[in-house]
C-alpha cells in the first residue's frame, strides 16, 4: 500500500503538491509539520503538510520527501483554513500566503544564504562534527549557500543542523547581517564554593588589597541579600559602579565563577508595575457598553475621540480574557506605535506580553511563534503589526484592531494583498472570538457597518481627565505670502505659537507628509527637472546626503552642480519635505533640540524607541515627521501641533483621498494637549474654506461621513460596491497597451458589472515597467465568489495567450 502527503510549497503556485512517504513516516507525520522536499530539478524547499492520504496524483509521479523537520506541528488547523480563505478571497496563490505567514528562519531552502554571526562567542568543543564543519567553512568564506553545505557534509539532510546553529545564534540568514543582536545567553556570576565558609570569606576580604575589588565583592553580597536571584555581571557592575575588567580579574583569581543562563531575547518581566487600573466614569461606561455589545455582536467599534483613553479600556478587556485563559491579539498599524504600547501593557501585564513585527530579528520572531504555539505564559497577549495575524493561535478569545482606519493594515506588495482588519474578523469567527475595532476616525466602511447594525457601536466623546479638545486655527498661506507674513515655510502665526510653547517649557510636533528636503530640483533657465531614469517621477532632493533619490525604485545620484540640459548653474528646489522643515527650524530656534521621524531616520531596529523615548523624556523639543506621527502616540507635554501644508494630502487621484486627509489631520491634531492644559493645532493651507479642512477644524466626523457616503453611492464605491483592481506591468509600452485592451474587452463581455479602464495611473512607469490598471466594481447584491471565479478564469486564459504571457498581472481586492 502506498502512502502520500499533500503539501504547500513556499512559491507563488496556486495548488498543493503530493509526495510519497513510507508507512512509518506516514504514522509519525501530522498536519502542520514542515518537511524538506525536492522541487524542480535540484532545489530543496521547506514544505508544510496539510493532509495525509493514500491517493496517488493523476498527472505526475510523486517524489519521495527528503526529511521531516519537526517533531510536532508548528502550524494548526485554524491557520491552514484561514490561509486558504485569504488565498481565495484576495485572489492570490496559497504558496504566497504560506511564504508570507511563516518567519523566514522557518522557511530554509537550497538558495538561502547563511553567514557567521561574529557577535557570538562559539565554544567549538560543544559543536557536533557536522556543525563544526559548517563553522570551519565559514571561517574561510563570508557566506555559504545551503547547496554548498550539502556538498561539504556530503549528505542531503542538512536543514536540522543549520536550524540548530541558527538557534544557537552561531549563524544568521543573509538578510539579517545588519541586525543588532541582543544576546540570548546572559552572563551571570556567583562566589566560588570555597568562600561559602565564613572563615575563608573573612580571609578573602582581608587579602584583597584593591578597594575597587573589595567593593565589588561586598556589593555582590548586598545584591544577593536583596534579590535572592542569580546576579548578572551587568547588574553587579552597575550596582558597584565598577568595570567589567575588575569582575574579570576576580574571575581569573578564582574568587568568582561565571556561568550563562539562556533567556528569551525579549523579556518584559522587569517592566511590570503593580498598580490597579482605574477607569474614569466615561471609560467605565464605554467598557460596560462594549461588554454588553459583544454578547450579541461578533464585532464592536469603539469610536472614541483622540486622547479619550481607549488603551485603558482595551487593557481592562484584555484582563477579562486572560483570566479565562484565552489568548489576545492586539493589532497596530505601525511598528512605531508598538514601542509606546508595549511599555504601557508590560507595565500592567509584565511578561505575559509578546511582540511580533518585522523589525524583530528572525530568531526573536521564531521564539514568539513557538511560544504562541506552545501556549506559553509569555505570549498570552501578542502585540504586533499585520503579520502577527498569522501566528499559531489555538485559543484566541479577543482581537483588538487599534486605529482600524489606517491604510497600512492593507498589504500592498508582495502577495498576499490582504487587509489585516478584515482578515482578523474572519480569523476571530473561526475561533469564536470577539473583535474590538478602535479609532477616533473610523473608516467609512466600518462606520457604515456599525450604523446599519452589523457591528456594535460604542462612542466615547470626552477626552481622558475631561481635557478640552485642542483649539484649531487655520492659516491662509495665500494671504500670508501676499502680506509677507512668512519666514521660509513657517507663517508668523506658527512661529509665535512655537515661541510661546518653548517659553512654557512645552514640546511641539510638526507634520509634513513628505520626506526628503524637496520633491523637485528645477533649472531656472530652461525649466528642466531631473527625472528618475527608471520611473516617471522627479527625483527628490535629500540635503543630508546631498543626493537626488527616487522614492519608488531607490535610484540615486549626486546633486548636480549645473543643469544636465543647458548647463546653467541656476538650480532651485521647489516644494518641501521633513528635512527642509528641520533645517529651517534649526535656523529659527538654534538652541532647541529638533529631531526628525520619517522613513530615513527610522531604518534601524531600535530607532523608533530612541526617538520616541527621547521625546517622551523631554530631551527633544520639536519632533518633525511624516504620517508616522499621526498614529496613537501619547506625549503628555505636547501643547502645539503644526500641519505645515494640509493641501498636498487632499488632491490625490484616489476615491479615499478626502477620507484619508480628514483622518490624518484629525489624528495629528489629537497628539496635542493630552494632559491638563488645552492644546492648540495650527493648520497651514492655501484653501481654508475646503469642506474637509472645515470638518477637521470643527471635529465633524459625522458631517464628513455623510458627505463621503453620498458620493460613494453615486460613483459606485465601497461600502456599496466591492472594488478589485488589476495592475498590468510590462517593459514594452505597445505590448502592454494591446494586452490590457484585450483583457479589458474580455472582462467587459463576460461581466455584467462596471469595468473601468485600462487606465494609466498617476505614475505610469516604475522600475522601467509601464503600468496599466483595470478596475472592476461589484455591487453588494452580486455574488462575490462567482464574479471572482469568472475573473480568475479570464486571467488564466490571458496567461495562455502567447504574446501576452510576459505581462505581469497583480490582483488587489478591496484596495
Amino acid at each position: 500500500m502506498q502512502y502520500f502527503i499533500e503539501v504547500i510549497i513556499p512559491l507563488s503556485l496556486p495548488k498543493t503538491f503530493t509526495y510519497r512517504v513510507s508507512e512509518s513516516e506516514f504514522n509519525f507525520i501530522k498536519k502542520g509539520m514542515r518537511i524538506a522536499v525536492p522541487f524542480g530539478k535540484s532545489k530543496i524547499y521547506t514544505a508544510l503538510i496539510i493532509d495525509l492520504h493514500q491517493t496517488p496524483p493523476a498527472l505526475y509521479e510523486a517524489k519521495e520527501i527528503h526529511q521531516i523537520l519537526d517533531e510536532k506541528p508548528i502550524v494548526n488547523e485554524y491557520q491552514i483554513n484561514h490561509w486558504f480563505w485569504i488565498a481565495s478571497y484576495y485572489m492570490c496563490n496559497i504558496g504566497d500566503v504560506y511564504r508570507g505567514a511563516l518567519p523566514s528562519a522557518l522557511l530554509l531552502e537550497s538558495e538561502t544564504i547563511i553567514s557567521q554571526n561574529t557577535a557570538t562567542f562559539v565554544d567549538e568543543t560543544l559543536l557536533t562534527d557536522d556543525e563544526f564543519l559548517i563553522y570551519e567553512a565559514l571561517q574561510h568564506q563570508s557566506s555559504l549557500k545551503i547547496e554548498s553545505i550539502i556538498a561539504i557534509l556530503n549528505k542531503k539532510t542538512v536543514l536540522p543542523v543549520i536550524q540548530k546553529l541558527i538557534q544557537s545564534n552561531i549563524i544568521t540568514l543573509q538578510e539579517e547581517i545588519q541586525e543588532e543582536y541582543k544576546p540570548k545567553l546572559i552572563r551571570y556570576i556567583r562566589l566560588h564554593e570555597e568562600y561559602h565558609q565564613e572563615e575563608n570569606l573573612i580571609a578573602l576580604l582581608d587579602s584583597l588589597k584593591s578597594e575597587k575589588r573589595k567593593n565589588v565583592v561586598l556589593q555582590y553580597f548586598q545584591l544577593q541579600a536583596q534579590e535572592k536571584k542569580p546576579i548578572s555581571v551587568k547588574q553587579l557592575t552597575e550596582k558597584a559602579q565598577s568595570s567589567v575588567a575588575i569582575v574579570k580579574a576576580l574571575v581569573e583569581k578564582g574568587i568568582f565563577e561565571e556561568y550563562y543562563i539562556q533567556e528569551d531575547r525579549v523579556n518584559f518581566e522587569k517592566n511590570k508595575v503593580d498598580t490597579a487600573l482605574i477607569l474614569s466614569e466615561a471609560q467605565q461606561k464605554a467598557f460596560e457598553e462594549i461588554k454588553n455589545s459583544l454578547k450579541d455582536k461578533e464585532v464592536t467599534l469603539l469610536h472614541g475621540v483622540t486622547s479619550s483613553g481607549k488603551t485603558e479600556i482595551y487593557t481592562k478587556l484584555i484582563e477579562e480574557y486572560i483570566a479565562k485563559g484565552q489568548q489576545v491579539l492586539y493589532l497596530l498599524p505601525e511598528i512605531a506605535l508598538t514601542t509606546q504600547l508595549v511599555s504601557r501593557l508590560t507595565a500592567h501585564f509584565g511578561n505575559k506580553v509578546s511582540v511580533f513585527h518585522s523589525k524583530y530579528s528572525n530568531n526573536e520572531r521564531v521564539e514568539v511563534w513557538n511560544n504562541v504555539n506552545q501556549h506559553s505564559d509569555t505570549s498570552q497577549i501578542v502585540i504586533g503589526a499585520r503579520s502577527a495575524l498569522f501566528l499559531p493561535f489555538s485559543n484566541l478569545g479577543l482581537i483588538i484592531v487599534d486605529e482600524e482606519h489606517e491604510q497600512t493594515f492593507k498589504q500592498q506588495d508582495p502577495a498576499p494583498r490582504y487587509h489585516a482588519r478584515d482578515a482578523a474578523i474572519v480569523l476571530a469567527n473561526a475561533h469564536q472570538a470577539k473583535v474590538v475595532l478602535g479609532s477616533a476616525t473610523p473608516s467609512i466602511e466600518t462606520y457604515y457597518n456599525a450604523s446599519i447594525g452589523k457591528y456594535g457601536l460604542v462612542t466615547l466623546t470626552e477626552r481622558f481627565g475631561k481635557v478640552a479638545m485642542p483649539e484649531m486655527e487655520l492659516v491662509d498661506l495665500k494671504d500670508s505670502y501676499f502680506r509677507k507674513k512668512m519666514k521660509g515655510h513657517f507663517s508668523i502665526t506658527l512661529i509665535e505659537n512655537i515661541t510661546e510653547a518653548f517659553a512654557n517649557d512645552e514640546q511641539v510636533i510638526l507634520f509634513q507628509n513628505r520626506r526628503g528636503f524637496s520633491p523637485v530640483l528645477e533649472c531656472m533657465s530652461c525649466g528642466h527637472v531631473p527625472q528618475c531614469p527608471q520611473c516617471d517621477v522627479s527625483l527628490t532632493y535629500h540635503k543630508y546626503k546631498n543626493q537626488l533619490r527616487c522614492h519608488y525604485c531607490g535610484y540615486s545620484m549626486a546633486k548636480p552642480t549645473n543643469c544636465h540640459v543647458c548647463s546653467s548653474i541656476d538650480l532651485e528646489t521647489k516644494g518641501f519635505g521633513t528635512e527642509q522643515i528641520e533645517l529651517e527650524l534649526a535656523e529659527l530656534f538654534p538652541q532647541k533640540n529638533i529631531k526628525r521621524m520619517d522613513q530615513d531616520t527610522t531604518r534601524g531596529k531600535y530607532s523608533f524607541e530612541k526617538i520616541i523615548d527621547g521625546f517622551k523624556n523631554r530631551e527633544i523639543d520639536v519632533l518633525v515627521g511624516t504620517q508616522m506621527l499621526a498614529k496613537g502616540l501619547d506625549f503628555d507635554n505636547v501643547s502645539l501641533v503644526g500641519i505645515m501644508n494640509a493641501d498636498n494630502m487632499l488632491y490625490h487621484p484616489d476615491f479615499r483621498a478626502f477620507e484619508r486627509s480628514f483622518q490624518m489631520m484629525t489624528q495629528v491634531a489629537g497628539r496635542s494637549g493630552r494632559a491638563e492644559k488645552r492644546g492648540k493645532v495650527i493648520i497651514q493651507t492655501y484653501n481654508p474654506l475646503h469642506n474637509i479642512i472645515q470638518q477637521v477644524t470643527n471635529n465633524d466626523y459625522e458631517g464628513m461621513f455623510k458627505e463621503q457616503l453620498y458620493e460613494r453611492k453615486i460613483y459606485y464605491y465601497p461600502p456599496f460596491y466591492r472594488v478589485i483592481r488589476l495592475t498590468l506591468k510590462h517593459r514594452d509600452f505597445d505590448k502592454l497597451k494591446e494586452g490590457s485592451m484585450w483583457l479589458y474587452q474580455v472582462m467587459q463581455q463576460n461581466l455584467t458589472i462596471p469595468v473601468l479602464g485600462p487606465e494609466e495611473p498617476a505614475i505610469g512607469r516604475i522600475r522601467n515597467e509601464y503600468i496599466r490598471t483595470i478596475m472592476i466594481k461589484i455591487p453588494s447584491e452580486t455574488s462575490l465568489q462567482g464574479t471572482k471565479k469568472t475573473i480568475q478564469k479570464i486571467l488564466n486564459s490571458f496567461d495562455l495567450v502567447s504574446q501576452y504571457r510576459a505581462i505581469k498581472v497583480t490582483v488587489n481586492v478591496d484596495f
